[in-house]
């Protein structure tokens, strides 16, 4: 079985514990195509990043970037009743663009494989 460092499971928490709140005790209607998709947590605590992603155009990732900014002493307090740790991080936030990076990568295969498919029908 995997141990899991307790930076990690802090990471999952907050992530859940953010998600619930973004759904059900933020009104904010920058925030209603925001999903929360990693929250990474320093070995000492101090420090959350939150990643999300938000449907749409840049306009729309920046102005929930904006959100999530405006909201974030309403989320640390409501973390803090959450998760009752001793010291809650400070929390950035950041657009995910690991699924627009996912997304290139397999474009550029699909490219080599069709330029491959190519090649291989011109010898023939």
């Amino acid at each position: 079985m995997k141990q899991y460092k307790r930076s990690e499971r802090v990471g999952d928490l907050i992530r859940e514990v953010i998600s619930e709140m973004i759904l059900r005790d933020l009104g904010d209607p920058r925030l209603e195509t925001v999903t929360i998709t990693e929250v990474e947590v320093t070995a000492d605590l101090k420090l959350a990043r939150v990643f999300f992603s938000a449907r749409g155009d840049q306009r729309r990732e920046e102005a929930a970037l904006k959100g999530l900014e405006s909201a974030a002493g309403f989320i640390k307090k409501k973390l803090g009743q959450e998760l009752r740790l001793r010291y809650m991080p400070e929390l950035t936030f950041q657009v995910d663009r690991s699924f627009e990076y996912g997304s290139k990568i397999d474009r550029l295969i699909r490219t080599l494989q069709d330029e491959k498919e190519r090649d291989f029908q011109e010898d023939r």
